[in-house]
């Protein structure tokens, strides 16, 4: 067993790191909407410091939109846009860099003032670092994203797309692992709960990988029916062995594998989750460690939330994906994935001796 020196960590920093978490579950809600309302492509540049403004004045909108107007988006999708369709778009791809920047000062100044005065250990400055240095690689995968939907396509790369929000994902779990060391959540028994909760989590990490290829691809669009696919329990499409190649994996544009398989896929996996949280909840209810209850129930409300926000999302499309439920079915799932880990750090052995005040 691996003991830690003691340290004091004050409610000011634990507030602090509570306030970076709920930005950072901000920071992909707000990417779920962008990529919903087709804003991301509205700003074709990245200016860390001028990028801070909006466009101010008549004649920097016309600016910007002319910009705008040189994408594939404008020309294949958006040809019939006028400025006040142009503004709607843009201001949901400005609120989503500028909570990022946002999240960076909160981050950045508490963070060297508590250095500073030695209000954290070392332990704590190499976590939040991991928190920063994840956070980092996430907007510059989030701006190789758009790039990719600079030049010749008219959206993102599903793919790069989908690398975008994992790296966001993991940038989550690291600081719940964080949190999680700061508040002491362990289990002080000799019960050992958590293999199945280490099941759950890699079970859903893939399934939030199918979740970022369903919403670059669109796949929901395909399919737009429940509990069948458009009639068929496995539609034809993946029957077919002949059209299992990597060429109709990449071109999931122009031709329906890809989203099917994708689909097909986070539907099955959603129902594997949901009998295995049910099952794991009914068993451990009474007997788990009791500090680890509310993360156990949290998750238990949350996958039947979450199995019933993706029914009515695809219930719901009529020529898009439902801002609202798409949005709450995204939120619910991160907010799943969150309270696993919360779970799981919750029923680990013991290994920190770390006190707060």
């Amino acid at each position: 067993m691996r003991f830690l020196k003691t340290y004091k960590y004050t409610k000011t920093i634990r507030i602090w790191l509570n306030i970076g978490l709920v930005m950072l579950v901000g920071q992909v809600v707000l990417g779920g909407i962008t990529r919903l309302t087709g804003s991301g492509l509205s700003i074709t540049s990245w200016d860390i410091i001028t990028g801070v403004l909006p466009p101010i004045g008549k004649q920097q909108w016309i600016e910007a939109f002319e910009l705008y107007k040189q994408t594939p988006q404008y020309h294949k999708i958006n040809s019939a846009f006028t400025l006040k369709d142009f503004k709607f778009i843009y201001f949901w791809e400005y609120f989503h860099r500028l909570w990022a920047r946002v999240l960076g000062l909160i981050f950045l100044f508490p963070f060297i003032i508590f250095v500073i005065r030695k209000k954290i250990d070392f332990y704590l400055v190499k976590r939040l670092l991991l928190v920063v240095f994840l956070t980092a690689l996430t907007a510059s995968a989030g701006w190789v994203m758009v790039l990719s939907g600079l030049v010749d396509r008219p959206w993102v790369n599903a793919y790069k797309l989908t690398i975008h929000f994992m790296l966001a994902i993991l940038t989550i779990a690291a600081m719940v692992k964080t949190l999680a060391d700061v508040y002491q959540l362990e289990n002080k028994t000799l019960k050992n709960e958590n293999k199945f909760v280490a099941l759950l989590l890699v079970l859903t990490f893939v399934q939030l990988i199918f979740a970022g290829l369903m919403s670059g691809m669109r796949a929901g669009l395909y399919f737009p029916t429940w509990p069948s696919m458009n009639g068929q329990i496995i539609p034809d499409v993946l029957l077919n062995f002949s059209n299992w190649s990597w060429h109709n994996m990449t071109n999931y544009d122009s031709f329906e594998f890809a989203p099917a398989l994708v689909q097909f896929l986070h539907r099955l996996l959603a129902y594997v989750l949901f009998i295995l949280t049910i099952y794991f909840y009914f068993k451990k209810r009474n007997t788990i460690y009791t500090r680890a209850i509310k993360w156990l129930t949290t998750i238990y409300v949350l996958v039947i939330v979450q199995v019933v926000l993706g029914v009515l999302t695809l219930l719901k499309i009529r020529t898009g994906i439902p801002l609202f439920y798409g949005i709450s079915h995204q939120l619910a799932g991160l907010l799943y994935f969150m309270g696993l880990l919360f779970l799981y750090f919750s029923l680990r052995k013991k290994t920190l001796n770390l006190s707060s005040t």
